[in-house]
């Protein structure tokens, strides 16, 4: 990688973290569908076991491998290898989205936009760059995210039924293929958009529809229609991923000047 990219990708990345209202936006959801959501679920079932009758048919669904001893052991089975997985499509796609969306337009706010144009780097490079800031970072808060919900989780779920509880093989398939590949999708996208966006939150509008296929699923789950297993996310985190490189190889090699006319 150039050394022109890598400056592009550090500066990117320390504006996200010195702005106050960015930052702190990309932490809330990610601790909110991480900690909060899980621990409310954990809680809930262990002080009002009546509530967990809403969950009898996913219960009904896990291969009995995840069936656990007793009904406690069941529903965290549940919640860690079959609930929570997807909720990391969400993380990338959301965190991904706050940094994307304001990449060119960010530059133009900053009247810094025809600096970087005068860079020693290609358009397609500019881009590749711009897409790479946002990628890393995204994928910053989902490990982060994911080590934090474990840790929390593994203390709750062992004083509430007390056993300790490793995650599945499902999550392999979704840290190591679905999530970079919904992320890389969600920034290329989105990025392409921002250079021809007035502001960020018109590109961030995009990310909506990004949205709603995994939401979809995420309801699927919860009203009992399907469980989805590891091999539906491995085949499904390979197609992603042969989407998300395509795509982007077209959109960089598409992304042109005209795109962004209305910025200069």
């Amino acid at each position: 990688m150039k050394q022109a990219m890598t400056s592009i990708i550090k500066k990117d990345l320390r504006r996200m973290v010195s702005t106050r209202r960015m930052f702190f936006t990309l932490l809330i959801v990610p601790l909110v569908l991480t900690v909060f959501v899980p621990s409310a679920f954990i809680l809930i079932q262990h002080f009002v076991p009546q509530e967990q009758g809403d969950f009898q048919k996913l219960l009904e669904l896990l291969p009995s491998a995840e069936q656990g001893s007793s009904l406690p052991e069941s529903m965290a089975r549940l919640l860690v290898n079959y609930l929570l997985p997807l909720f990391f499509l969400i993380i990338p796609i959301m965190s991904s989205t706050i940094m994307s969306a304001s990449s060119f337009v960010g530059e133009k706010e900053k009247q810094t936009l025809e600096t970087l144009l005068y860079c020693p780097l290609s358009l397609t490079e500019i881009f590749q760059a711009k897409v790479a800031a946002s990628f890393l970072l995204s994928m910053a808060v989902s490990g982060i995210s994911f080590c934090i919900m474990l840790a929390v989780l593994e203390a709750e779920i062992y004083l509430t039924a007390g056993i300790l509880l490793l995650p599945g093989l499902q999550w392999l398939a979704v840290m190591l293929l679905l999530s970079p590949s919904f992320s890389l999708i969600a920034i290329t996208l989105i990025v392409r958009v921002s250079a021809k966006a007035q502001s960020a939150e018109d590109a961030q509008q995009g990310a909506v529809f990004l949205l709603l296929p995994v939401l979809l699923l995420l309801v699927n789950q919860l009203g009992g229609v399907l469980l989805i297993n590891t091999w539906v996310l491995l085949g499904l985190g390979v197609v992603c991923s042969f989407a998300a490189i395509v795509l982007l190889k077209r959109a960089a090699g598409n992304f042109n000047y005209e795109m962004l006319s209305t910025f200069l």
